[in-house]
């Protein structure tokens, strides 16, 4: 049994970081100041990221670690205090992180951000596996340092786990190799090139154009992808004459024209961020040109 005086000594100690991390959470970073020019409340219940990655000397990296951090001492000095199965612990430690970051919510001094409670529960159980290697009974120097690398290596598998699950930028592919539903076919097999404003223009990929009519249409279903960038060059050729335009709509929505009053000359590599997309439409007409046009999406490291 824990003597009285070392028992107060630690209870003294989790009040003052309580309140420390507290202040953090409801007071830091001009929380007050900001708290003025909020018009509704923020919550986020959908995960976006993995809680923390390979170390990098950014602001965001340390403020990832620092969710996880911080809450590991909880995991520690709770179970000393009051005897406790991780499953009731981590549970009751749950319950409180959501009320925290709902008061944060509703009190305008910060968002409810699922993503943050993961973090502070990943911190909270790594305390609690270090409590279990090193605390819980005959406390020695040996248990100690166990514990400390017990923190050090499982927050190192969390940055593991983190970089396999996150997902990264894949490589561009033509909008070619998507299922075509309707509409004409591009170019895509010997490529002409062609001249804007004096600029030789070499298409690697695809090129798209009326072909002599008045428009051309080119339908393709990308069946709901998410985190979608759609990548183009659009330029008029300088034989002919110098007037054309190509419009682009994703899932029914007009989403970009081009003609040759909005743009002159051969145009630098664009690119359309899309946060889902079933079906983009490429609409051309007159001596428009739009070439290697490419898809890039997001994938895990096995995809």
């Amino acid at each position: 049994m824990m003597e009285t005086k070392s028992r107060k000594v630690i209870l003294v100690g989790t009040i003052c970081y309580t309140t420390f991390i507290l202040f953090f959470m409801f007071f830091a970073f001009n929380r007050i100041e900001g708290a003025t020019s909020v018009e509704s409340y923020t919550f986020m219940l959908v995960p976006e990221g993995v809680p923390l990655l390979f170390p990098k000397l950014t602001f965001m990296w340390l403020f990832s670690f620092g969710n996880i951090a911080a809450f590991i001492p909880f995991g520690i000095l709770i179970p000393l205090l009051y005897r406790v199965r991780f499953g009731k612990f981590i549970s009751l430690f749950v319950l409180t992180i959501l009320v925290l970051e709902t008061l944060q919510a509703l009190t305008y001094l910060g968002s409810f951000d699922v993503d943050d409670v993961i973090s502070n529960t990943i911190g909270a159980a790594i305390g609690y596996v270090a409590y279990r290697v090193g605390f819980s009974s005959n406390i020695s120097y040996k248990k100690l340092m166990a514990s400390g690398l017990t923190i050090v290596v499982l927050l190192f598998g969390v940055m593991v786990v983190s970089e396999i699950i996150k997902k990264r930028e894949g490589p561009i592919h033509s909008l070619t190799d998507m299922k075509e539903m309707t509409g004409a076919t591009p170019v895509t097999e010997n490529l002409p090139s062609f001249t804007v404003a004096g600029e030789r223009i070499e298409p690697k990929m695809n090129v798209y154009s009326s072909e002599g009519e008045s428009t051309k249409t080119y339908n393709y279903i990308l069946g709901n992808k998410e985190d979608v960038w759609l990548y183009f060059y659009f330029g008029i050729p300088d034989n002919g004459d110098f007037k054309g335009a190509v419009k682009i709509i994703v899932d029914g929505q007009e989403i970009a024209q081009l003609n040759e009053q909005s743009y002159q000359g051969a145009e630098a590599l664009r690119e359309l961020p899309f946060n889902e997309v079933n079906e983009i439409t490429i609409i051309v007409s007159g001596n428009a040109k739009l070439w290697d046009v490419g898809i890039r999406g997001m994938q895990h490291w096995w995809e």
